[in-house]
């Protein structure tokens, strides 16, 4: 009732964990089985290990949070060897989050991969681009189309791109990430935010600004959604501000596939198996075959 199918992977349902919000799966083990769950999206890797970043790493906010992690991973490598072993033990599908300051570092992370049992790769283009003043991979079109071209000639796994909402034109950078090779695409990213600590009368974060996401970000991902949807022939995969059954169901008559669950995962550690039942009441109280019955039906 509830599988589908992204990228020719069987997914037993359409609820995955995001990345950066679940670690590599075995910490949420200890409240309910993840392997219920259709798959587990890694904490975000790169090529080498990254401490992160110093000082604030997170901050609530009303409706939401703001994150500063610093995509803090012990790298690919040590993923492999030490990780990967026991996220295939979970027995869901396991997609690798993947980020790099550089094309090259995109390349060498990337195929590292190969043949490693991965099922998908999630391609994270709001890594900023170190050899371009900083400015992230993913907000000029040209740009995270060379990136994805680049990485489907080094890679046979199936190609996510998770896009950022600080695109200039979300919708123009879903097309070109497809045109170049993508054969998924999941949004929404962190959109760029920031607090003031008006006693230290300061930014909170060293970095200045950070990451918001949460229930806050849900009208404008579900909007971005149902745009990008639209116009490219690939599954899409839907988040920002997912905390419930009706929010994934929104979702996916937007047009997703698939939803990814994030922050809602700090405050409600439950939150994906009481998703995925929600799912499943729903279809058999609406007569639902399949949830693939409703995909983008908001947009016919």
């Amino acid at each position: 009732m509830l599988n589908v199918n992204i990228n020719g992977v069987d997914f037993k349902n359409p609820v995955i964990a995001a990345s950066g919000t679940f670690g590599f799966g075995e910490e949420y083990n200890e409240f309910y089985d993840v392997g219920i769950l259709g798959g587990i999206s890694s904490k975000g890797l790169t090529l080498n290990k990254k401490l992160g970043n110093e000082g604030f790493r997170v901050f609530e906010t009303p409706s939401g949070m703001l994150n500063s992690v610093g995509l803090q991973n012990p790298g690919i490598d040590t993923f492999l060897e030490e990780e990967l072993p026991k996220m295939k033990k979970l027995n869901t599908n396991i997609i690798a989050n993947v980020g790099g300051a550089t094309i090259e570092d995109y390349e060498k992370a990337c195929s590292k991969l190969n043949g490693s049992g991965v099922n998908l790769i999630e391609l994270n283009i709001s890594c900023p681009n170190v050899k371009s003043g900083g400015m992230a991979f993913g907000i000029k079109s040209k740009v995270a189309g060379g990136v994805v071209s680049k990485i489907k000639k080094v890679t046979n796994i199936p190609l996510m791109v998770k896009l950022s909402p600080n695109a200039e034109d979300i919708v123009d950078m879903a097309y070109t990430c497809v045109e170049n090779g993508a054969d998924s695409i999941s949004l929404i990213n962190t959109l760029k935010g920031m607090a003031i600590d008006i006693h230290k009368r300061r930014p909170v974060f060293n970095n200045i600004s950070a990451g918001l996401s949460g229930p806050c970000v849900k009208p404008i991902a579900l909007r971005m959604v149902y745009d990008v949807s639209k116009v490219v022939n690939v599954p899409v995969i839907g988040l920002g501000g997912i905390t419930n059954a009706t929010d994934a169901i929104e979702f996916i008559m937007a047009g997703a596939t698939a939803i990814q669950i994030g922050t809602v995962n700090f405050i409600n550690p439950m939150a994906g198996k009481e998703i995925i039942t929600g799912l499943n009441e729903f279809c058999i109280r609406e007569g639902i075959k399949n949830i693939s019955e409703i995909i983008g039906i908001a947009r016919k």
